[in-house]
């Protein structure tokens, strides 16, 4: 049985305020929590409307709050915008808060328009620092020395784990040759999810963190009780992704019924191409495709992305995915028809 985790968006919608969707995020991870997913992950994106996790820490401090069990994390934290010492202090804080529940995603990419880097005072060459960077804060976060001058308090000895993001083969490479966790971002770059799983596999270097390699593969998953109503709920999500090509970045927008009047030919080939391996339908459907994913991929996890307008239909997504899964849930087995 593979794990399942959650990929949570905190999306702002054009009926939420942002308040509304961080408490959103909360209720989510504590209902994810109940069914049995193994860790819930929020990103680091800045200046759009729609999009509520800007100051990411604090985000996943709310949600941990929340949960009692489930591990919480940064999928990811984009490390160029920030000095290592600081993302160290934010996360080493938010483990001794939540001891053995943080995870730490990295990502190269800004997250953001140039424009916004320099408003967050950074350069776009600090992406080429990005390995010497991982390294700098795994060690601020490992035990202290006796002789250190500068520490990370109160970060020194928390080890939280790191992973390393990646939608190209260079965090591939990265994360073998470090011997971390990797998480591909295969629910917006499909293209080279397996030149990069390939690549990881192959450059993998054991370490003290992981002994073998571990591959989470991000995937698009909406389900429903029948394929019709998924494909319906389908629509927000393909709606954002044709924004961003027109250059919007405005609030989520509830289904409709023929997306094909929402989109241009174009805008439908770029969005389906980032969106290929999308799994939306009825729990049949879902089960069969994650099946499907996994056995392509060889994935040690699937960390999901269910991008529901309605927050009580995106509750029910996420029933019916672990429903098909056939994951654990507080101690039992979920049955793989969800009632």
């Amino acid at each position: 049985m593979t794990p399942l985790s959650i990929l949570e968006l905190v999306r702002v919608t054009e009926e939420t305020d942002a308040r509304g969707a961080l408490d959103n995020a909360r209720d989510l991870a504590a209902h994810a929590e109940g069914l049995g997913y193994r860790r819930i992950w929020v990103a680091e994106h800045h200046n759009m409307p729609g999009i509520a996790s800007a100051a990411t820490s604090i985000v996943l401090a709310h949600i941990a709050a929340g949960t009692k069990t489930i591990r919480v994390g940064a999928g990811g934290i984009m490390l160029p915008n920030h000095a290592p010492y600081v993302i160290a202090e934010q996360f080493g804080t938010l483990a001794r808060l939540f001891p053995g529940r943080i995870d730490l995603g990295l990502g190269r990419a800004p997250g953001t328009d140039q424009m916004t880097l320099r408003a967050l005072r950074r350069a776009p060459e600090n992406a080429d620092n990005f390995p010497q960077d991982v390294l700098e804060l795994q060690a601020f976060l490992a035990p202290a020395g006796p002789n250190q001058r500068i520490q990370a308090v109160p970060a020194a000895g928390t080890e939280v784990p790191l992973w390393i993001l990646g939608s190209s083969n260079f965090g591939a490479m990265l994360a073998g040759e470090l011997g971390l966790p990797y998480a591909f971002a295969s629910h917006f770059a499909p293209e080279l999810l397996l030149p990069a799983l390939q690549i990881y596999r192959a450059r993998f270097k054991p370490s003290e963190q992981l002994e073998r390699p571990y591959a989470m593969v991000g995937v698009n998953i909406i389900a429903a009780e029948t394929d019709a109503a998924a494909r319906r709920l389908a629509t927000t999500q393909q709606m954002s992704f044709a924004s961003i090509f027109r250059g919007e970045r405005g609030l989520s927008q509830p289904p409709i019924d023929d997306i094909e009047t929402y989109w241009s030919p174009m805008e439908k080939m770029q969005a389906t191409r980032m969106l290929e391996r999308s799994i939306i339908g009825s729990p049949d459907t879902v089960r069969a495709g994650m099946e499907a994913l996994v056995e392509e991929t060889g994935a040690d996890e699937l960390i999901v992305v269910s991008d529901v307008y309605d927050h009580a239909l995106r509750l029910r997504s996420f029933e019916l995915i672990a429903a098909a899964a056939g994951i654990e849930a507080g101690g039992r087995r979920v049955l793989a028809a969800a009632g």
